[in-house]
């Protein structure tokens, strides 16, 4: 076979004989059909839905088969339309509070018209690619707004559950509770608490029989129930009523005022929108989540919006509730196996069946059991870890501040007063700075907590002011911005201290970061034009990616970073105790100072649930090569196998080396990788022992484990006694990254011939990648098969990866 692909990256669009592809070929086009998965997953999803849509259109006082219509246009039309394919939607709890409120204002007719008016406007929303902007909406906000919809719903429902009617707001609904818990009907509390009783307890139920048992979706037994107790016991309960379908009440022209109406239409859009964003956000966490290889896409949210519009006009043109993603049916979609949108339209179908077929069945249902089940569910959407999670965060205050909002003037209301304290307090914080000076061990320590702007220029200076002349100091910013007075007020301190003897040491707490605006005190920018923070006038431009200071990046040879031992004389070498050794210890200091508190929640989760990585990186020992770093990637991301010159012994070979394949067997039969990579790079010194090497000289370790890469010799144009005449004609660093590039190629042609590998690949359960990295230019190459050639493609900075590939 020709050269694979020269290492300079003007001769990187080289291309040379096809080889067989590591991943079997695409097939040709096939019959749809529907997996079993999907089949299984819309009978889970179709059992929880059905209850809870006739409880929803009860809450909301709106006709209760406008609940099945809702819930059959959004599997079938957001499922066939929407974006994510494993978001289920339908009415949604988090639309009941603004429904009601329309209902109630606006009648029936006129509420399906709003509903088909916010399905336009998300229609435009969709066109004009938003979506992501909706996301922008602090979670504190979206959390508030949700649990604020729960209390209103729980408060409301106490009522059914009690035998009475619910009032029109959550004030009245608690004044009038007092009376309604004098005068309750023991047949519909009784029926409210048996279908409480089995909402609680059915999913913990234990044993061999209990784990079986509980694959019967916990709201559909806790109905069913109901409904058979109550029948058996003849117990007089109101029931659900659904009148003919010729009756069916469809969408009329909106009447009322129109700054009202296009106050409620954008009431709707704006819950619906941002319901069903962050619900396909969340489903996408989940899948994503699973064991095993990924079917389903991840979501397009613009896309995900035109479907919710589509799926909207539908259901209030036909005289159904608003449509949104649905948590709970979207959760049980995903844990049941769900691979396609096929589950979700299939769990559509079912429900026109059974709003057409199962009439008399469902007018058996108690109402009471149906409002303790959205009773149940209002509950449900206060949620103690959001709580927790906006404590944690200081956002407490406008979690607290929405959700009074939404429980005391309504829904819009409450969301634009929650805007407003989230915009005050971020405000707060941007103008809020802490600066504490003190002295410990003959060090002064000046400390700065939060963002440094000219406000706190003042209280800076009289900070600094109190360090004497001549004295060891550092100065700890904990912040992520810094404005041009208060860069100019530490930068010409920092000057004048030094000039009288004093040392400075300038350091950042974000994971090793320091301030990025307006510029770095050391004053290098680094490539992407953004300054990097640093100790003063070191110099080293590696610390936007790590705290260890002690590399050779550009400063006088003679002269050592502040606060560092001064670097012995070129071919010195430093007693094993000290020098570079305590080089060593300052860096693991600086990650247990640093890096440690911001990382120990997630290594303590890893630790927890054990390591799920995604992707196998098989790539050279060289210290120039940090995996982590080229490939943006952290704690669990990767399984990493290194050795010398990115070998894979082919499998079965005599005297071969089992480590490599020992690997490949865990990672693909134990961990379910699902990307496995080879990584060669530049100037790789295997290559070039490779080169200089002859057979008869393998007596060492290393020229035994570089017999491994003669294989890419002869690839590349070497035979098995020498280089070759082609190679020798070459200059010598252009054969070691020629042969670099063929190595890769070679390589995969040996993970290709291990079983366990061969086997994943077949099942389509595996892919493999070769990649190439340019040390000196930091420059990553993909290889890639277009046209029957094998080529190696720059990888630039806007790439996104596709599926499956290796994020770099």
């Amino acid at each position: 076979m020709s050269a694979c692909v020269p290492a300079r990256a003007a001769d990187l669009n080289r291309t040379e004989r096809a080889h067989p592809p590591h991943s079997p070929p695409p097939t040709g086009p096939r019959r749809p059909r529907i997996a079993g998965a999907d089949v299984s997953a819309s009978i889970a999803v179709f059992l929880i839905a059905l209850p809870l849509s006739l409880g929803i259109a009860l809450a909301t006082g709106a006709p209760l088969q406008a609940g099945l219509v809702a819930a059959a246009v959004g599997g079938l039309v957001a499922g066939l339309l929407g974006g994510s394919p494993l978001q289920v939607s339908g009415p949604a709890a988090g639309l009941t509070v603004v429904t009601a409120d329309l209902i109630q204002r606006y009648g029936w007719r006129t509420t399906c018209a709003i509903t088909v008016l916010a399905g336009l406007a998300q229609l435009g929303l969709g066109c004009l690619r938003v979506a992501r902007g909706a996301l922008a909406v602090s979670p504190a906000i979206v959390h508030g707004m949700l649990a604020g919809i729960g209390v209103t719903i729980a408060v409301a429902q106490v009522h059914i559950v009690l035998g009475g009617t619910p009032q029109s707001s959550v004030p009245d609904n608690l004044r009038a509770l007092p009376a309604q818990l004098a005068d309750f009907d023991p047949a519909a509390v009784s029926a409210s608490l048996l279908t409480l009783t089995l909402l609680l307890f059915w999913p913990r139920l234990p044993g061999r029989i209990g784990r079986f048992l509980r694959r019967i979706p916990a709201a559909l037994v806790a109905v069913t129930g109901a409904t058979a107790v109550a029948s058996a016991a003849g117990l007089a309960l109101t029931q659900v009523d659904l009148p003919s379908w010729r009756s069916h009440a469809l969408a009329g022209l909106p009447e009322g005022p129109v700054l009202g109406l296009v106050a409620a239409v954008l009431t709707t859009t704006l819950v619906c929108s941002v319901q069903s964003l962050l619900g396909a956000v969340a489903v996408d966490k989940l899948a994503s989540a699973r064991p095993g290889p990924q079917h389903a896409k991840r979501s397009d949210l613009d896309r995900e919006l035109l479907g919710q519009g589509a799926a909207n006009i539908v259901s209030g043109s036909l005289g159904g509730l608003p449509v949104a993603g649905v948590a709970v049916r979207s959760s049980a979609n995903v844990r049941a196996g769900a691979v396609s949108r096929n589950s979700t339209m299939l769990h559509g179908v079912l429900v026109v069946i059974a709003a057409l077929l199962m009439v008399p069945l469902l007018e058996l249902i108690p109402l009471a059991s149906l409002a303790a089940l959205v009773m149940a569910v209002g509950i449900q959407m206060v949620s103690l870890h959001h709580i927790r999670t906006v404590t944690r965060h200081r956002e407490v205050l406008v979690y607290a501040v929405t959700t009074l909002g939404v429980v005391s003037l309504g829904v819009l209301e409450g969301v634009v007063l929650g805007i407003a304290v989230a915009v005050a307090v971020a405000l707060h914080r941007l103008t809020r700075t802490r600066i504490t000076h003190e002295e410990k061990g003959g060090t002064h320590h000046v400390h700065v907590r939060g963002q440094l702007t000219f406000l706190a220029v003042p209280r800076l200076s009289r900070a600094l002011h109190l360090v004497p002349p001549g004295a060891d100091t550092v100065v700890a910013l904990d912040g992520s911005f810094m404005d041009h007075a208060a860069y100019e007020a530490l930068h010409d301190w920092q000057s004048t201290h030094r000039a009288r003897g004093g040392t400075v040491e300038i350091t950042g707490r974000r994971a090793g970061l320091r301030i990025a605006e307006p510029g770095d005190l050391t004053g290098h920018p680094t490539p992407g034009g953004r300054q990097t923070g640093g100790t003063p006038d070191s110099g080293c431009r590696c610390r936007p990616w790590t705290a260890w200071r002690n590399h050779q990046c550009e400063r006088p040879p003679t002269e050592p970073l502040p606060g560092t031992t001064p670097q012995p004389p070129d071919g010195a070498r430093p007693e094993r105790t000290g020098g570079h050794a305590r080089e060593l210890m300052r860096g693991i200091s600086a990650f247990q100072r640093d890096t440690a508190p911001l990382v120990r929640e997630e290594l303590a989760r890893l630790a927890r649930e054990g390591q799920r990585p995604a992707q196998l990186f098989l790539t050279c020992a060289d210290s120039r090569l940090v995996t982590s770093m080229i490939t943006a990637s952290g704690p669990g991301d990767l399984f990493v196998v290194r050795n010398v010159g990115n070998f894979v012994p082919p499998p079965g070979e005599e005297s071969g080396d089992d480590s490599v394949a020992a690997a490949l067997e865990y990672a693909v039969e134990v961990l379910a990788v699902r990307s496995i990579t080879v990584c060669g790079h530049s100037g790789c010194g295997a290559m070039q022992a490779l080169l200089d090497s002859r057979p008869q000289g393998a007596c060492t370790p290393l020229g035994r484990w570089l017999r491994h890469g003669r294989p890419s010799l002869e690839r590349l144009g070497g035979g098995p006694d020498g280089p070759g005449e082609r190679l020798a004609r070459s200059t010598p660093g252009d054969a070691v990254e020629r042969l670099c590039l063929s190595n890769v190629v070679q390589q995969l042609d040996h993970l290709g011939a291990h079983p366990s590998v061969a086997r994943a690949v077949k099942d389509g359960r595996l892919e493999v990648h070769g990649m190439y990295f340019d040390v000196a230019e930091a420059q990553a190459y993909l290889l890639t098969e277009a046209g029957g050639t094998q080529v190696f493609d720059r990888v630039r900075a806007a790439d996104l990866p596709g599926e499956g590939s290796l994020p770099v």
